[in-house]
């Protein structure tokens, strides 16, 4: 995508609010975006890997949480 603007940077990609929590994790090697709760347990974002078989693993899905120990 080629966007031609005269506006600023900031203003056309604006800084996502809620990104301030998550880190990237290694959580049985499949890299995960994650953000940490109250509990200090990390909640899944994101799967992070290319590979196809890390994004089957009930473990990594989406909203699920785990600890790292």
């Amino acid at each position: 995508m080629i966007l031609y603007t005269m506006m600023p940077h900031e203003q056309v990609f604006p800084p996502e609010e809620g990104a301030v929590n998550q880190v990237m994790v290694s959580y049985n090697g499949i890299p995960i975006m994650a953000e940490l709760t109250e509990n200090h347990e990390y909640r899944v974002v994101r799967v992070m890997s290319t590979d196809p078989n890390h994004y089957m693993e009930p473990t990594c899905l989406p909203g699920s949480t785990f600890t790292l120990s």
